[in-house]
């Protein structure tokens, strides 16, 4: 019956030690920190960067962006108006109309040019709008947007820097 009691006493297993797992919280904790600092003292490259100088940012400023145009650049400005466009939207309740009216903003010496390329200009607007749905269109800031898409779309079908600006005169939903 001894026997019996002193192999039941033996059977028990050691006790693991958890120094392992305290060092390595330790470790990941220090290097946490040493991560963090050099990342916000600047020795990564990839961290908060020095303020951008000003002229870099003038001259790098995106396009519908003032620029800081003076007088003589802005009457060099010539507008060319777009028939408006109708496109029927299909929602669950029923079908919408969209009507959508531009202009574009152009440099004089580019009018010409972007008024012969004008029918690509209204095929590249009708097929990107008839491919939104009602629900792109309604929320808040849907407009600047879309008004950014279709600029981009534009200067893609009339050659880069033509056009300068997309202006929306009609958006509405009916």
């Amino acid at each position: 019956m001894t026997d019996a009691v002193a192999d039941v006493e033996t059977d028990e297993p050691a006790k693991k030690s958890k120094m392992p797992l305290i060092i390595g919280v330790v470790l990941g904790l220090v290097g946490a920190g040493g991560g963090f600092f050099a990342v916000q003292s600047g020795l990564l490259p990839f961290g908060q960067s020095a303020a951008p100088e000003k002229e870099h940012v003038a001259k790098e400023a995106p396009e519908g962006v003032d620029k800081g145009e003076s007088a003589e650049e802005i009457a060099n400005l010539a507008y060319i108006e777009m028939e408006p466009i109708v496109i029927t939207l299909r929602k669950a309740s029923g079908i919408s109309q969209l009507r959508f009216g531009a202009q574009l903003e152009v440099d004089l010496e580019n009018q010409e040019e972007v008024e012969k390329l004008l029918p690509r200009v209204v095929d590249v607007l009708n097929s990107y709008l008839r491919a939104l749905e009602l629900e792109d269109l309604t929320d808040p800031m849907a407009l600047p947007r879309l008004r950014a898409q279709m600029l981009r779309r534009i200067n893609i079908a009339t050659g880069q820097g033509r056009v300068r600006d997309l202006l929306i005169m009609n958006f509405v939903i009916n």
